[in-house]
């Protein structure tokens, strides 16, 4: 009676380690992704998103004139499902992935075709796959954006692509053709 009542014992224990809930660490920077469409157009970026927590961001955790991934992780991506004009300069339908350079009066908005790259480690070995560059004002913004965020604009003519992180924002105008 006593060996049935351990192994019955044992069987609770047992079933109550077995619901036990292990949650995962909140990654510090999730992957994000947003989008526009209408009846045409489809635009999609994916990135890592960063938050500020405390830090001074630009000129300081992202230095001025180094080339940056536009995010964390994985190097920021923008789907295009037809072609665009970015600054009157056509750019083909696909997959590109999205690099800066940030200044503190300028950043330069690289659009490079080499895919699947880990932060901007190698972006220099795919410098000649850049299909546009577009130097974009810095404007300084009230509201104060605790994680970087990207999100479409609808105009007109088009979207801007709109980057904004701390107190920094950054519009790229894209037209549909």
């Amino acid at each position: 009676m006593r060996y049935l009542t351990l192994v019955a014992l044992l069987g609770v224990v047992q079933l109550g380690w077995a619901q036990k809930v292990v949650k995962p660490p909140r990654k510090l920077s999730p992957i994000t992704m947003t989008t526009f469409k209408n009846e045409r157009n489809y635009l999609k970026v994916t990135y890592g998103q960063p938050s500020k927590r405390g830090r001074h961001v630009f000129g300081a955790l992202i230095p001025f004139g180094k080339i940056w991934r536009t995010g964390a992780n994985e190097a920021t991506e923008i789907t295009l499902i037809n072609d665009v004009k970015i600054n009157k300069k056509r750019i083909k339908a696909g997959t590109y992935t999205i690099f800066t350079i940030p200044g503190k009066d300028y950043w330069t908005v690289i659009f490079n075709r080499e895919l699947g790259q880990w932060g901007a480690f190698d972006y220099p070995k795919y410098k000649d796959k850049d299909a546009l560059r577009y130097q974009a004002k810095v404007l300084s913004i009230d509201e104060v954006y605790e994680a970087f965020t990207i999100f479409f604009q609808e105009r007109k003519k088009g979207v801007n692509l709109v980057m904004t992180w701390s107190n920094t924002m950054i519009i790229v105008p894209i037209d549909f053709v």
